[in-house]
């Protein structure tokens, strides 16, 4: 790529808002950068989809954002991840960041005692793509569905008595396998973050799967030479497949005003 293609945007997709953790991580890292970012809203959520459905809907929306001159993809979602990131490397001739790899490999560096665990989706438990990126490590893992967080998060609810029961339902397994390091294996999570923190106790460190794909982002751009210098107001645009006044709520509550001016697209 030239250095015509360091002036694109970066294209983030996620089934939902959760990937909105991401973004505002990239974000944070790379403040010059433009984004677009795509939220297929109207479907979600992907996790108790079958893995076949959630390819296609991971593609299609990835389609979408090629077709808006991006230089990188970013699949900001764990089971979109899980499901179509091989058809994507095939399909794309930009570079892709996924959550998945580099959260394990921060887990795997992090893990005091080799025991691991991992919060997820039921498509990305199936899928076993946490337990091939720690294929090669010496660590054991344990995987936890946690099939109510998203829910939770897409109905802005981030603390109370019912999140707090039923994370502790999920949780506990988790802390009776003594796991030193859990990741957080969906992008929803990280705004669970202080719940899950004080269920699982202070010893236990989180790894954020967005946070290590932002890092991740940062770095791939580097290598390529397609980081954008400053200068300039970058735009961020958002867009969601389903209701964008809900979507800017939402986005908004959840990130602090980060998000605004949703438009909605449709897909077939």
């Amino acid at each position: 790529m030239t250095s015509a293609a360091a002036q694109l945007p970066i294209g983030i997709f996620d089934s939902g808002f959760g990937g909105l953790t991401v973004a505002r991580a990239i974000v944070d890292l790379l403040p010059h950068e433009e984004i677009v970012y795509l939220g297929d809203t109207a479907r979600t959520p992907y996790g108790p989809r079958p893995i076949a459905e959630v390819r296609e809907y991971t593609l299609q929306c990835l389609d979408w954002l090629i077709e808006q001159g991006v230089k990188i993809l970013v699949i900001a979602c764990n089971t979109g991840s899980s499901a179509a990131l091989r058809d994507a490397r095939e399909r794309y001739h930009v570079p892709i960041v996924e959550v998945i790899l580099p959260a394990a490999r921060k887990a795997a560096a992090t893990s005091r005692d080799r025991q691991v665990g991992v919060i997820c989706t039921q498509a990305t438990a199936t899928s076993r793509s946490y337990n091939d990126a720690l294929v090669a490590s010496p660590v054991h893992l344990v995987t936890q569905v946690c099939p109510l967080f998203v829910p939770f998060v897409e109905e802005g609810i981030t603390t109370g008595d019912a999140l707090m029961a039923v994370a502790e339902e999920y949780l506990n397994p988790l802390k009776q396998q003594q796991v030193d390091t859990l990741i957080l294996g969906c992008t929803h999570y990280p705004l669970l973050s202080g719940v899950i923190s004080y269920i699982m106790g202070d010893e236990v460190t989180l790894v954020s799967s967005a946070d290590e794909c932002a890092r991740a982002t940062f770095a791939t751009l580097q290598r390529l030479g397609l980081l954008r210098e400053g200068g300039h107001r970058p735009s961020r645009r958002f867009v969601t497949t389903g209701d964008p006044a809900r979507f800017e709520g939402l986005g908004s509550r959840l990130m602090g005003g980060f998000v605004s001016g949703v438009q909605q697209v449709g897909l077939d």
